[in-house]
Order: structure tokens, then sequence, then C-alpha cells
């Protein structure tokens, strides 16, 4: 199977991390690889806040429900929506930022890193959280916070291909 069809199956959420900190390096890679992301109009919403402050990690652990991940890195994927038509604002900064994302995950993946994504957009009470803890400014919205690490655990590559749910010309 070729190399970056595997890196697919391969990339698992893992939420066990070793003590072992990410060099500046992969870290670079995985923002490049994420702004390389198609993106509607070529706007390019995102903007990513790198966290490597165990007590502003701890704050996020503890503002989401499925963030428990003892990870020594997280990077928050935000929109950044101010002064845009509304077109965009509404309909597609979700859609780009989660490419990015997926991007991010796949480049971490192929360095050897864990990761784990952990949605806060669209509820209200995640992203006002992160928000305050991350200082955003108005009309950055946080998307989600991708915990990132070293794996202590191994998953076995998979797809989660069904059939039943492929429709071709229509449903």
């Amino acid at each position: 199977m070729e190399q970056s069809i595997k890196l697919i199956f391969e990339r698992r959420s893992i939420r066990k991390f070793q003590d072992k900190k990410i060099e500046e390096e992969k870290i670079e890679l995985m923002l490049k690889a994420a702004m390389a992301a198609p993106t509607a109009m070529n706007y390019q919403p995102w903007e990513f806040v790198v966290i490597n402050d165990e007590t502003k990690i701890s704050q996020i652990r503890s503002s989401l429900t499925f963030a428990k991940s003892l990870a020594p890195l997280v990077i928050c994927v935000c929109g950044n929506v101010g002064g845009v038509s509304r077109l965009v604002k509404d309909r597609f900064w979700v859609q780009d930022c989660s490419a990015a994302t997926e991007n991010m995950l796949l480049a971490a993946t192929g360095l050897g890193l864990g990761t784990v994504w952990c949605g806060v957009y669209p509820i209200t009470m995640y992203v006002k959280r992160i928000s305050e803890i991350l200082q955003l400014p108005t009309g950055v919205i946080p998307l989600n916070a991708i915990f990132v690490g070293y794996p202590a655990e191994e998953k076995e590559a998979r797809t989660q291909y069904k059939a039943e749910k492929v429709h071709f010309n229509s449903y």
C-alpha cells in the first residue's frame, strides 16, 4: 500500500503519552502541514495557539469533558472570523480549520507522534472557557484542542469503511 494512504489508516486517537518533549522542528512541520490545507476562496482563516505550559494545559484539560490526556503539548486550532463577509464567517471557517486540523493530525502520525482531537466549537461553554484561557481576541473562535505527544500506547491501523454507506449517482 502506498505510504500516504497507509498513513491515513495509521492515524488513530491516542490518549496516553510519554513524558517526553516534542522537538520544535516537528511542531513547525505539523503547522506547515496544517497551513497547506485547502481553504474556501483562499481565505486561510486559521490561527494556531501552541501550548506547552503545563498550567494552561491543565486548565484546558479541566475545561473540556473529553480532554483528560496527559500530553506535553496542545495545539488549539482557531478560526479568525473578524472582518470577514458573512458568507465566509458563517459557512466556511469550520471546514477550512477542520481541513487544517486533519493535515496536522496526519503530519503528526508521519512524525511518530500521537494526537487526539478534542472538540471545542460549537459548545458555547467550551468556546468561552478556552477563549479565556488562551486570551483570544474577539473574532477568533477556538475550533478544537489537539493533544500531541509521543504515544505511550499502540493502536492497530484501521479503516471504518462500510460499503452500505456508499451511494453512487443517487442515494
